[in-house]
């Protein structure tokens, strides 16, 4: 992770980072085969679902639905506060399986890296995420 936690400056210290659209899943059905998937892990902030299939390549699908956020500027920012810490972070995950990251209303009240910390320890209890790193999970 190249951004420490505690770090006031968002901005990485390691170089650029995208987040082209081949790293993005981008069709309903490649999200609903997640969700076909029993396969998911929870955090406080978000629920992590992961994509098998023959045409995975570790992409990114974000969901915040309408039921838990009415407001428009409320999907908004919980899409946008996961796909930062996943862009942030994305060095750190590895794995043959596409993910799709389902904010919980929680994420509201949170804080960046909150978020950021919170994916990370769903991504190792996934299999994600291997080794401890600098997370600061520790109290």
């Amino acid at each position: 992770m190249c951004v420490p936690l505690e770090s006031p400056d968002p901005t990485p210290v390691c170089g650029r980072f995208g987040f082209p659209r081949n790293k993005r899943l981008l069709s309903s059905e490649q999200i609903s085969d997640a969700f076909r998937n029993r396969e998911s892990f929870t955090g406080k902030y978000l629920i992590i679902r992961k994509r098998k299939g023959s045409d995975v390549a570790l992409r990114l699908g974000v969901v915040a639905g309408k039921k838990t956020f009415r407001r428009a500027v409320d999907r908004s920012r919980a899409k946008r506060l996961l796909r930062e810490s996943f862009r942030l972070n994305q060095s750190a995950f590895s794995g043959a399986c596409d993910i799709v990251l389902v904010a919980k209303r929680t994420i509201l009240n949170a804080a960046m890296q909150d978020v950021a910390r919170d994916l990370l320890a769903v991504g190792r209890r996934a299999g994600l995420v291997m080794g401890t790193g600098n997370t600061n999970d520790s109290p």
